[in-house]
């Protein structure tokens, strides 16, 4: 199939593309478009006006300030992945980007484009929300910040309104007593995985605090297991791996049986809190 038609406008800046999305309640944003297009050319999405904010330098940036890593919405995921900075501070980030679908995905893809896009299977939206980042949102009236634990709200829903832009991501520096950890169970390299586990802690001699595990391809949206991070703070990872079933209660599908997705996040669990202690998985 083709796509339905539509208007198509260049910004030449971020205040530009906003007054663009602006004018026209039924658009969209174009940016790496390796998801947008296939659900325009299958008429999933029938938008009248696509905004494409490729080129704008100011989304395009990598730096760190005041102990946060701040990533540009509009950095490719290729770039990302070649990364000093983020390989330095974000070391979870630079693991998972490897394994987000083929070298011609992430060629064009974005890093907000992932976040704004919000499929529950990604990579990267765990990631964020793992490490308790924020992402900086401009719209019509000025900038607003939203905590990745609030920013994901449903399936492929997000707390951008219309006429708002993903701008910026904004994580903690790693320190050295940070530990990170992930694992991804998929059919074949570069599928969507089944299941798939991000973890951050801080680590004091032999024991964990601060942990965040969050699961993806188990639900709506990113799913922190609270239930298992208490467990491995405070007991074992056998406990850890037996509250799971609180937080989880991922549904089957041709790929996967809901139980063997519950028994694989267990697997998952075991593999990456071997990753915080420091002991190979």
């Amino acid at each position: 199939m083709k796509p339905a038609a539509f208007a198509y406008a260049k910004a030449s800046s971020l205040a530009n593309a906003l007054e663009l999305l602006g004018s026209e309640p039924d658009s969209k944003i174009l940016a790496g478009g390796q998801s947008l297009i296939a659900t325009l050319n299958m008429r999933l999405d029938t938008p009248r006006l696509l905004v494409d904010i490729n080129g704008l330098r100011e989304l395009s940036t990598i730096s760190v300030a005041d102990g946060f890593l701040d990533i540009g919405a509009l950095v490719r995921q290729c770039d990302a992945e070649k990364s000093a900075e983020i390989a330095r501070h974000a070391p979870l980030i630079a693991t998972a980007l490897p394994h987000i679908a083929h070298p011609a995905i992430r060629n064009r893809g974005t890093i907000g484009g992932s976040l704004a896009y919000a499929d529950p299977a990604a990579e990267l939206p765990a990631c964020v929300v793992a490490l308790g980042g924020e992402l900086e949102i401009a719209g019509g009236s000025g900038r607003r910040t939203v905590k990745a634990d609030d920013f994901f709200t449903g399936l492929f829903d997000t707390a951008l309104a219309p006429g708002e832009v993903l701008t910026k991501i904004r994580v903690p520096v790693a320190a050295s007593n940070h530990r990170f950890g992930f694992a991804e169970l998929a059919r074949r390299h570069g599928d969507y995985a089944l299941v798939g586990l991000t973890a951050a802690a801080r680590i004091d001699g032999a024991e964990l605090s601060d942990i965040r595990l969050v699961y993806f391809g188990v639900g709506a949206i990113p799913m922190r297991a609270r239930n298992a991070e208490k467990a491995l703070a405070d007991d074992t990872v056998d406990a850890a791996v037996a509250a799971l079933p609180d937080d989880i209660d991922p549904k089957g599908d041709v790929h996967a049986s809901a139980a063997a997705r519950l028994h694989l996040a267990g697997v998952l669990l075991r593999r990456v809190a071997a990753q915080l202690y420091g002991r190979a998985s």
